[in-house]
């Protein structure tokens, strides 16, 4: 059993860096994600209260996580504070509506880097972090950070946006530009605002903030190696020189730009959904180059019913070793998470 926080931070810190741990770190969630639905988006009291009796529930299961809290207001906050509009959902994050297509990419010149504090949905994040720890001695993450990537494909529409990496490259350079150092201004006012910083992460694994910040790079997965090299290695590596490192996180197949990610200087790890991508061809391009934090949630196995985890966590570490790995996996009951704990303390120990 793990006793303090600390040997849980050190244990963490170990597999980043790529070295021996006594265990591989794992952590089991349970239930469904914690969105910034309308009810949570709406109240911090009821949003903090979820947080903290969760944060008191996962205690009490022995795994690697840490109480923390998210000021979530979902991955479209750097699209919403260039002027995109948000939609509120009853049952999922906020939406984003595009605010440039086919019919106008000469408008990205006219964007403008939007004020940190009041842009969007920026002056409710502040409010969100200052009223989390006025209310709670729990430390903090970060809001939601998007690559810049991600926040450009929901400024441009979706689709118009990967064609226009091909048929409008400059436009889609000067946007990235723009995003880039906005997505950059707006992480150091956070700095600035939480006192007690978690991780610079918007999810709750625990990344040490010497080691960096994660992003989440779910682009990566349609673009070509090549379109990858060219709008995601350069202003992905402006984010890891700016908070001396990088922790890059995509869902879908991204084996194609693998050796692309790995070409950003102060890259710290990969974040991937096992389940999406071809573990052999991951661990021949990866292996003794980053550390990899490997997800497989029962809703990452659409096609059939998900595995035995236990058996499935020890075929992850059969492929990919023990020594610069996280296990990420989840159940539906906090009974049956008790229990994989359990099984999962006897089969990653080294």
């Amino acid at each position: 059993m793990l006793v303090t926080e600390e040997q849980k931070r050190q244990a963490i810190r170990n597999a980043w860096l790529m070295q021996d741990t006594s265990e591989v770190p794992f952590m089991i969630e349970v239930g469904e994600p914690h969105y910034a639905t309308a009810g949570f988006l709406n109240d911090a009291a009821v949003d903090l209260e979820w947080q903290k009796e969760h944060c008191r529930t996962r205690s009490q299961l022995d795994d690697y996580f840490i109480p923390n809290l998210k000021p979530n207001l979902g991955i479209g906050i750097m699209a919403a504070a260039f002027g995109c509009e948000w939609v509120v959902d009853p049952t999922s994050d906020p939406w984003t509506k595009p605010i440039i297509g086919d019919d106008n990419p000469q408008d990205v010149y006219t964007l403008q880097i939007p004020d940190p504090t009041q842009s969007g949905m920026n002056a409710m994040a502040l409010e969100r972090i200052a009223y989390f720890q006025e209310h709670s001695q729990l430390p903090l993450r970060l809001v939601n950070v998007p690559s810049p990537l991600v926040t450009a494909s929901l400024i441009w529409d979706y689709s118009s946006f990967i064609l226009a990496t091909i048929t409008h490259r400059q436009e889609v350079h000067a946007l990235l530009e723009k995003v880039t150092e906005a997505t950059i201004e707006f992480v150091h006012l956070q700095l600035q605002k939480i006192d007690r910083l978690f991780a610079m992460s918007h999810e709750p694994w625990y990344l040490p903030p010497d080691l960096g910040i994660r992003i989440s790079d779910d682009t990566a997965a349609v673009m070509s190696p090549s379109t990858y090299r060219e709008f995601g290695v350069p202003y992905n590596t402006r984010i890891s020189e700016a908070f001396g490192g990088i922790v890059v996180h995509s869902c879908g197949s991204i084996t194609h730009v693998l050796r692309g990610m790995l070409e950003i200087p102060g890259l710290r790890g990969i974040d991937l959904v096992a389940p999406q991508n071809d573990w052999e061809k991951v661990r021949d391009i990866t292996h003794g180059r980053t550390s990899l934090c490997l997800r497989y949630y029962s809703w990452d196995f659409p096609n059939s019913d998900a595995p035995d985890l236990m058996e499935y966590s020890r075929s992850l570490t059969d492929c990919f070793g023990r020594r610069g790995i996280m296990l990420w996996t989840q159940t539906n009951t906090f009974t049956e998470a008790k229990e994989l704990s359990k099984s999962f303390h006897r089969i990653l120990r080294a």
